[in-house]
């Protein structure tokens, strides 16, 4: 029951009227608010990871209506539809000793959203609590809620005994053990049907097989056989469609176990959360007549006041996970918008159906490209629609010129796909369902005189298992594993293109010979069994035909794929925004990294394509190119130029190299010099940063969750020489040992003593550096979290 205290006192705001008992919190989510059939790409719930919180009862509404203070205005269905689906554009934020209150002050909400500073729990509450006198909350305006961050969130299944019969007769617990037996089920079934709705945040892939898998393993998959210990810890989505095989083969053909244990379930609070606002935005430019903001300042304020009576290994965590979510106040490229779905390409957005379009955006959103899907289910739970704002990482840019009496604005938008987001060198290839390292999607737009055009590509790591490691050299070897998975892969890759693009033509640009010609001739062996009349593979060895200087050789390239772009075409709509032509396919460029050279070949593409709009909509001849209009020119190449830097930042920390190509046309010795202090900025940043950053994006996107169990341990578990293995530590004893021996051989003519010490010191030396050459990958930054899954 909530007890209505007296409010803060602000008399520049208006009394608020308390939310009546109708409005309900509860974590089920409605029947009633099923996505359209139209179109409804499906929300990632990771709730289908912990079956405990599937059993919490709906919170109850806030207070009887007798205890309402106020009536609550009355609003008819449509206003009502209305004001859930628009967003809060501007929140105040009351910073109190035991939560956070966020109140809307764009005009149109009734309540205010509490956070609890102990672990993260929400609800609405219809009036701000009672203030002390010695101590009054910190007040902010913050623009929007990120989402919430659930750290600690963990669950431990014990196995009972094997005597577990004698264990029932003799406690007299019977009831229990039938009830605890029963609840096992439930969740099992609404756990498996979960999973098999929602793999990972998309669809299974193996829906037909993995139903079948479920409907025979549900009644056995929390039975466990005693030589995989005495607690199973679920950590990630993927363990537990990789163990329903084996739950059913000991469950049912291990007599002496199998069907005669069962398990007593004990589920852990969440200890730690973390709540994450936007404090400063920028607007950077409108989409479809909609403003679109960057995220320009982030707060993460904490949540987990509970920590005060953990354990003291619990605190070390929580302490090492606060570090990285401090790094992780400075991700850049985020942009949102509170009125347009910045997930959907324009063609994808033409096409939702009007039921869909009347959907929150988040339920509109391509699960692929929102950034925040994880942090958003607390949200998502409690249906609070209106503070859900989709976030993508990627790039907005936009610039508008004059041909001739008429003005073209074109933009440029990047998504970057969050399957397998990360840093440069611990984040390459595919993983074993196709996700690709460094995924975006490239979509230019072009308005002017009622006409709208949209052409899409994409980019992507070579989608096959690969990785290359860092050991301190500049360029570490490439490392193909498991080969004779590479095709499976690549064909689970480009299958799922083609059913989200239609036709796709994979444009290669790595060299043919040397160490990427290893992998070259493995993308090209997998694409053999793949390419049909849908999927084509063409190989373009960039630096071989293009070099360093003359990339308008990369014309050859166009000649070969030109009939592709011709056929498959663009989206474009006339003055009444009725559609005239789709687009049908897609390219998908990589290189090694899928910056560099792929952002040098995408804008040709874009410019030749941008050139075939204007020639379609009448504002240029048949022979008129771009170059013509040096002002549009200019500002085009900015546009591209930009648009690769800020890839190339999230991905690998630098600017894209050979932007000088794409910002003026021609290399230059400035371009140059740029690239290689960006060359060695990437190998610092790659070799001693990296893997700090890559962690904090994992917890960031969920892709790794703390189980807590009965012994708990530090994720972060190295040896001891790792422990004690440093980099600096290395350098500092050779530059010492060197210049000891220097000094030593000052002294030699006076001593020869003096030459045999000057001789040990440089041994000294030799033998640290030759150590830290030979053991390299131990003297680097590695992620400490979840790693890869190949």
């Amino acid at each position: 029951m909530l007890s209505v205290a007296v409010r803060w006192p602000c008399p520049s705001r208006s009394p608020r009227t308390q939310v009546p008992p109708s409005i309900s919190t509860s974590t089920t989510p409605s029947p009633s608010a099923s996505p359209a059939p139209v179109y409804t790409p499906f929300f990632p719930r990771h709730t289908a990871r912990f079956p405990g919180l599937l059993l919490c009862s709906p919170r109850r509404p806030i207070g009887p209506a007798s205890s309402r203070p106020r009536a609550f205005p009355d609003m008819d269905d449509t206003d009502k539809r209305d004001s859930e689906k628009k967003l809060h554009t501007r929140l105040r934020l009351w910073q109190f000793p035991d939560k956070y209150i966020l109140e809307p002050i764009d005009g149109f909400a009734d309540s205010y959203l509490s956070i609890s500073r102990a672990d993260g729990s929400i609800n609405l509450i219809g009036e701000l609590p009672e203030c002390s006198t010695t101590q009054s909350p910190n007040i902010r305006t913050i623009f929007g809620v990120i989402g919430i961050l659930k750290l600690l969130l963990g669950m431990c299944i014990a196995i009972t005994g094997s005597d577990y019969f004698q264990y029932v007769l003799s406690s007299g617990s019977r009831a229990i053990s039938v009830f605890s037996f029963c609840c096992c089920m439930v969740m099992s079934i609404v756990l498996t049907w979960k999973q098999v709705k929602c793999h990972n945040g998309l669809k299974c892939a193996y829906d037909s097989q993995a139903f079948c898998v479920a409907c025979f393993t549900w009644p056995f998959m929390w039975l466990q056989i005693p030589d995989l210990g005495s607690c199973y810890l679920i950590d990630h989505p993927y363990d537990l469609h990789h163990q329903l095989l084996s739950f059913l083969w000991h469950s049912l053909f291990n007599f002496k176990y199998g069907l005669f244990r069962l398990m007593i379930t004990k589920f852990y609070a969440r200890l730690g959360a973390y709540l994450l606002v936007i404090t400063e935005r920028e607007c950077v430019g409108s989409y479809l007549g909609h403003p679109i903001y960057k995220v320009s300042g982030m707060q993460i304020l904490p949540c987990n006041h509970s920590l005060k009576s953990s354990s003291a290994e619990q605190k070390k965590m929580e302490a090492q996970f606060s570090e990285l979510l401090n790094a992780a106040e400075g991700t850049s490229g985020l942009y949102f918008s509170y009125d347009v779905n910045l997930t959907l390409c324009l063609q994808r957005l033409h096409e939702l159906g009007n039921e869909s379009k009347l959907l929150p955006l988040w339920r509109q959103a391509e699960p692929r490209f929102l950034w925040n899907s994880y942090m958003l289910e607390a949200l998502i739970d409690n249906k609070l629609d209106s503070y859900i704002i989709p976030i993508i990482q990627g790039c907005y840019q936009n610039f508008q010129a004059a041909i001739s009496p008429k003005v073209v604005n074109v933009t440029l938008i990047a998504r970057r796909c969050t399957r397998r987001t990360g840093t440069r060198m611990w984040r390459r290839g595919a993983d074993t369902e196709g996700y690709v390292a460094n995924f975006v999607e490239s979509e230019q737009i072009l308005q002017s005189n009622g006409f709208t055009a949209s052409f899409v590509q994409v980019r992507g790591s070579m989608p096959f298992l690969w990785e290359q490691i860092v050991d301190l050299t500049y360029k570490p070897n490439f490392e193909i594993v498991r080969p004779e998975e590479a095709s499976r892969v690549a064909e689970r890759h480009f299958l799922d293109l083609s059913k989200k693009y239609g036709s796709v033509l994979a444009v290669d640009l790595v060299n043919k010979h040397g160490s990427e010609g290893r992998l070259s001739e493995r993308f090209a062996k997998a694409m053999q069994t793949i390419q049909n009349d849908d999927i084509r593979y063409v190989h373009f060895d960039f630096h071989q035909i293009c070099g360093h200087i003359h990339f308008e050789r990369l014309s050859l390239l166009y000649n070969q794929i030109e009939d592709y772009l011709n056929k498959h075409g663009y989206f474009l709509l006339n003055e009444k925004g009725e559609k005239v032509a789709g687009q049908t396919g897609v390219v998908r460029t990589n290189c090694i990294d899928c910056l560099d050279r792929t952002n040098v070949t995408q804008s040709m593409i874009g410019r030749k394509m941008l050139e075939s709009q204007l020639k379609r909509i009448g504002f240029f001849g048949s022979d008129d190119l771009i170059t013509a209009y040096p002002f549009f020119d200019a500002n085009f190449k900015i546009l591209w130029a930009n648009h690769g830097d800020e890839i190339s930042i999230q991905y690998s920390g630098t600017p894209a190299l050979k932007g000088d190509f794409v910002r003026h046309g021609k290399r230059t010795v400035q371009g140059i010099l740029k690239d290689g202090w960006n060359a060695l900025a990437r190998y610092y940043l790659n070799n001693f940063i990296d893997g700090t950053k890559q962690d904090a994006i994992d917890l960031l996107q969920g892709h790794y969750i703390v189980s807590l169990s009965r012994d708990m341990s530090s994720p972060a578990k190295a040896g001891a020489l790792e422990t004690y293995a440093s980099f600096r530590l290395a350098l500092t004893m050779v530059l010492s040992g060197l210049m000891f021996a220097l000094m030593s051989l000052r002294q030699a003519p006076n001593d020869g003593r003096h030459l045999l010490l000057a001789l040990v010191w440089a041994g000294l030396s030799l033998g640290i550096a030759v150590f830290v050459r030979a053991k390299g990958r131990l003297f680097t930054n590695r992620p400490r979290l979840f790693r890869s899954r190949h």
